[in-house]
């Protein structure tokens, strides 16, 4: 019913990923595996949403807080995660990343810790640095099960009264790691304990591969707490802007929206955000489950095609995400020497593991959300480049 396989030139669409890659690697030519969006086109329910809107032809000051939008995204929850929310918690936001930002600044002080799980997100770094908090890193563990939460050290860090917030990324980004309803059960009591704020971003909670389940931060919440999330990692739709999050208590929610409309001026959201998320919502399910049985076979591609090459390795797909986390360091390659390969010799955009922080050091992150023929470029395009450094 969908095509997924079809190339989408994205070339002079004042695309990040393809027209300015080379802020971040130097050189224009190059194939791009890098932030994380998709190079399909969105779901044919939102174009067409999207048509029906811009015929109206008038684009004037907008409401999120209406009942579609309410209802969509509550249908959403409920239809994806067997989850009940409570509607009257809902806010908006332009971003996922600026609704962090915005609770860091109500819930802490500066000087003030963040506890984040590392390799991390890092929007995250900068989120909390340029709001003057120190990051306090947890490390994840890899184990050959798949990667694990340390629950000791983080009750460490939560333990001490400087550390104000945990900032979750759930399911993490970029180790790919699935939180189980006991994992965050127990993180929401650890919380609970030492009154520390949870900040949970789900941007890419409906990309969950095989028997892995995602629970909502609000069926374990305690205390205070946001749930983040949007739907334009799914669908698609960033630069469209939009987000959206749950936020359990009425006096955050009101500081936050204050501070959205009053400080920032930022209460009337992207018409099209609020059209594309209802359509997605209502009608886009199907869509979503054939992208995402498309995604999951990338994922099984990228293992067959790594591990015929360096046996070592055994990578094996995430738990969740479109994003490849490979561990490169069986190899003893230096990640130096393997992008200027990559970039100069291969002609290819992969994300370096440092960029997520010390404990990404001998990764990589590659992006497996576009056609199969690019992903196949790609991967050769990784083999030959460490190929050339063995």
């Amino acid at each position: 019913m969908f095509d997924f396989s079809t190339v989408v030139d994205r070339h002079g669409t004042w695309c990040t990923q393809w027209d300015y890659v080379a802020d971040r690697f130097g050189a224009a030519d190059l194939l791009p595996f890098t932030i994380s969006d998709m190079d399909f086109a969105t779901a044919p329910c939102i174009t067409e949403a999207l048509h029906q809107r811009i015929n109206h032809g008038v684009f004037g000051y907008s409401r999120w807080k209406n009942e579609e939008f309410l209802a969509a995204v509550a249908h959403w929850f409920q239809q994806r995660f067997n989850s009940r929310i409570d509607t009257t918690t809902l806010a908006y936001g332009p971003s996922v990343i600026y609704m962090v930002s915005e609770l860091i600044r109500i819930w802490s002080n500066p000087g003030d810790g963040v506890v984040v799980h590392t390799p991390a997100y890092d929007a995250f770094y900068k989120a909390i640095e340029g709001n003057q908090r120190a990051v306090v890193p947890v490390a994840m563990q890899k184990q050959t099960t798949g990667w694990q939460g340390n629950m000791a050290a983080l009750e460490a860090a939560l333990a001490k009264p400087e550390n104000k917030i945990l900032l979750l990324c759930s399911p993490q980004n970029p180790t790919g790691k699935v939180w189980t309803h006991e994992e965050l059960a127990h993180m929401s009591g650890l919380c609970a304990r030492y009154g520390v704020a949870v900040i949970s971003d789900e941007i890419h909670m409906d990309m969950v591969w095989g028997d892995h389940s995602h629970t909502p931060w609000n069926d374990v919440a305690r205390g205070k707490w946001a749930l983040l999330t949007s739907g334009s990692k799914s669908f698609n739709i960033p630069a469209l802007t939009g987000a959206y999050g749950l936020i359990g208590d009425d006096e955050s929610r009101d500081a936050y929206l204050s501070a959205l409309k009053g400080r920032d001026g930022l209460s009337s959201p992207s018409v099209l955000a609020l059209t594309a998320h209802i359509a997605a919502y209502q009608q886009g399910e199907a869509w979503l489950d054939a992208l995402r049985a498309y995604l999951e076979e990338n994922l099984h591609y990228i293992a067959r095609e790594l591990n015929g090459a360096f046996p070592k390795l055994n990578w094996q797909p995430p738990e969740a995400t479109y994003l490849a986390w490979i561990d490169l360091s069986p190899l003893g390659i230096d990640d130096g020497a393997l992008q200027k390969v990559l970039i100069e010799q291969e002609k290819v955009a992969i994300m370096p593991g440092y960029t997520y922080g010390e404990e990404g050091n001998g990764y990589v992150r590659l992006n497996a959300g576009c056609p199969r023929s690019k992903l196949e470029q790609g991967v050769t395009r990784l083999i030959a480049g460490i190929n050339t450094l063995l």
